[in-house]
């Protein structure tokens, strides 16, 4: 079967254009999407259309229900903020997801005996999350080496983060040459019920100067302005 690597996939263009690079690295992919109650629900089906489009090995969808937990305008009734960065970290943050995410991602990856976990954060073009860092990277890479079967046998699954400096707009030309449906992506906070995006989430003038960046034609379908 080839080397495996479990990809978590939002649905948005950065985690689509992780998992294509992987695929083109040669690895067999296992897609992890996690429902954990977003108000954004349309990512959900933009995450099935792009496992559909990379013909991703296997799809598993999740259900963990951070609105319980709240603390965050993607999970509680908050507004997401439209005027652009105010500033520290964004009420857009939703607590400790990444390492959630992870984790879940761990166990998978153990499972299915893959070798990598690939996640499409950067640090360059983010909206300030501290869990989209090199260094808590390097951290949950420890946490898997010490707190699994698979770290103790000395096969602990590889934490990739292909996209970790790279611009927008350096992701979006990588996208285009890996041949990435950016028109399945969905990278808006609050999304229409129709899944237009808002065009003036933090999301989504991040997407939009990516691609205005890059040179290229951005094919998401923005609703009001």
């Amino acid at each position: 079967m080839g080397r495996t690597a479990v990809v978590l996939l939002s649905g948005g263009m950065d985690s689509a254009v992780a998992a294509a690079r992987a695929r083109d690295d040669g690895f067999g992919l296992v897609a992890l999407t996690v429902d954990y109650g977003q108000r954004h629900r349309a990512e959900l089906a933009a995450a099935q259309a792009v496992a559909r489009a990379l013909e991703v090995r296997e799809h598993v969808v999740l259900r963990v229900d951070l609105r319980a937990v709240g603390g965050s305008s993607l999970t509680a009734d908050v507004d997401v903020p439209r005027d652009g960065p105010s500033g520290g970290i964004p009420v857009t943050y939703v607590p400790a997801r990444n390492t959630l995410f992870l984790a879940l991602a761990l166990g998978l990856a153990e499972a299915r005996g893959a070798e990598a976990i690939v996640v499409g954060v950067n640090r360059v073009d983010y909206s300030g999350y501290p869990d989209c860092r090199p260094e808590f990277l390097e951290a949950f890479a420890r946490v898997a080496a010490t707190g699994t079967k698979a770290g103790v046998e000395g096969r602990a699954p590889r934490i990739l983060a292909p996209l970790v400096d790279l611009s927008k707009a350096e992701i979006v030309r990588e996208g285009i040459r890996r041949g990435v449906p950016f028109e399945a992506t969905l990278s808006c906070y609050d999304p229409a019920p129709d899944g237009a995006a808002c065009g003036a989430c933090d999301a989504c003038r991040l997407r939009k100067r990516g691609f205005e960046e890059a040179g290229a034609a951005d094919p998401t379908r923005y609703g009001k302005a």
